[in-house]
């Protein structure tokens, strides 16, 4: 996203101090799938003047796990233009319709105890 933005420097947050430390070489990578990882991340440093990574505590990731769903939901979306408008007012005509009984059901009395508070005592059956 960043790079589709044209950003120029970049602050990566990350919940994983492991991941911190190998990309900033403290540590070693082993599994293949991390030195690939890694690969990808040098790569990607490239396309910004500075680059930068922090690590968080799990409980503060909220945003940075946001970002990254929106990230990989947008991935399938990059050929697609996404345009977000937002109306002061609905468009068209509101089409309202409203059913009304007076017939009171088993819900009067209940709607009545919300709206009042308190049961009348015509509503209270006996134990059966």
């Amino acid at each position: 996203m960043a790079q589709d933005a044209d950003a120029l420097h970049l602050l990566a947050y990350f919940d994983s101090q492991l991941i911190v430390k190998q990309v900033s070489r403290e540590y070693e990578a082993k599994e293949e799938s991390m030195v690939q990882y890694l690969q990808q991340i040098e790569e990607l440093k490239t396309k910004f003047k500075s680059f930068q990574l922090q690590q968080i505590p799990r409980e503060e990731n909220f945003k940075a796990d946001s970002l990254s769903k929106l990230a990989n939901a947008l991935e399938d979306c990059k050929a697609r233009r996404i345009t977000v408008q937002h109306l002061a007012q609905p468009r068209g005509s509101l089409n309202i319709q409203a059913i009304s009984s007076n017939d009171n059901d088993w819900q009067t009395p209940i709607m009545q105890w919300i709206d009042k508070g308190h049961l009348q005592e015509t509503d209270r059956r006996p134990p059966k």
